[in-house]
């Protein structure tokens, strides 16, 4: 469900001044990390008092240094619409996995707050963190931790590649195979409006995605993508290197880069994309974890009865 516009509930921010930082004036810092508020309204809230340095109100043009610690409140606003309809897919003392819907940011930012995964499940379980993060548009499986024994131990078995995430995609193109392993290596390059971004780059980090075909439609195909490390965008960006862009996805053409002038971001919609497996170890039994998450109806396979190739190590049939 989306609910109607209605104001947050506004958010109090504290920020220690590091080495980036120091030098620039208060209200410089202000207006250039926070441009949600003008160069007019950051100094009026200085004025008032409603921006504090160590405690303290201070002059817009304090010049700030290193350690410097700034609280500020933000008053309520009203934040963009998400589809706030998420549910549980597995809960027990120390693990909690849910279902993002598409739409719904997983962490704060760009102006959400209240309408984020994070918030909303926090509302039911208040000691959820999650261990990992789905782009906006990516729906699925979100492994949170409860305890922070297992929040250490999920978080190093996804640093070291100890678990096996399948994804669900509707890419473009007739690929020559029904399976293959993309290994573009994915790092920073430049970006007209973000400076850079991850994209497709020969000086990029090691990235492996094993990719399946299950069904050919017209002009596009439905496939399972399972990924042994976890780029950034790694999905759109393989399959988009490959040849075969995801279907809709605004960013990520040809190549696996954005077009020269671009003016897409990451978090634009139109591309479909499922987190729908997720394999690991319990951190508290030590046991095995398998969950599952339905497809959206677009990502279903129309006959699932069909013969499927072989499946890439950790991929299900």
């Amino acid at each position: 469900m989306t609910p109607s516009p209605q104001p947050n509930d506004g958010c109090d921010y504290h920020e220690e001044i590091g080495p980036r930082e120091a030098g620039r004036t208060l209200l410089e810092h202000l207006a250039a990390g926070h441009d949600h508020s003008t160069d007019a309204e950051w100094r009026e809230r200085i004025a008032e008092g409603r921006v504090q340095v160590n405690d303290r109100a201070a002059d817009p043009d304090l010049v700030l240094q290193r350690g410097m610690k700034i609280r500020w409140r933000r008053p309520p606003w009203v934040e963009p619409a998400a589809d706030l309809d998420w549910s549980v897919v597995h809960e027990d003392r120390e693990v909690l996995a849910v279902r993002k819907p598409a739409g719904l940011p997983t962490l704060p930012g760009a102006n959400f707050l209240q309408n984020t995964l994070l918030h909303q499940v926090r509302l039911r379980f208040p000691a959820a963190a999650p261990v990992h993060r789905l782009g906006r548009w990516t729906s699925g499986l979100v492994l949170c931790a409860l305890t922070p024994r297992a929040a250490e131990d999920l978080s190093r078995q996804l640093s070291d590649h100890a678990t096996c995430k399948r994804y669900r995609a509707l890419a473009t193109g007739r690929p020559a195979r029904d399976e293959w392993t993309i290994t573009t290596p994915i790092g920073p390059v430049p970006h007209p409006l973000l400076g850079t971004l991850h994209a497709a780059s020969p000086e990029g980090r090691r990235a492996v995605s094993h990719v399946r075909v299950l069904e050919r439609r017209d002009g596009d195909f439905l496939c399972d993508v399972v990924i042994e490390t976890g780029r950034p965008h790694q999905i759109r960006i393989h399959l988009a290197a490959a040849g075969h862009p995801l279907r809709g996805d605004p960013l990520y053409g040809p190549g696996g880069v954005p077009a020269p002038d671009a003016t897409a971001l990451p978090g634009d919609p139109g591309y479909l994309l499922h987190a729908a497996e997720l394999r690991l170890r319990h951190p508290g039994t030590g046991g095995s974890l398998h969950l599952l998450c339905a497809p959206p109806a677009e990502l279903e396979r129309t006959d699932p009865w069909q013969p499927q190739p072989s499946s890439p190590a950790g991929l299900s049939s």
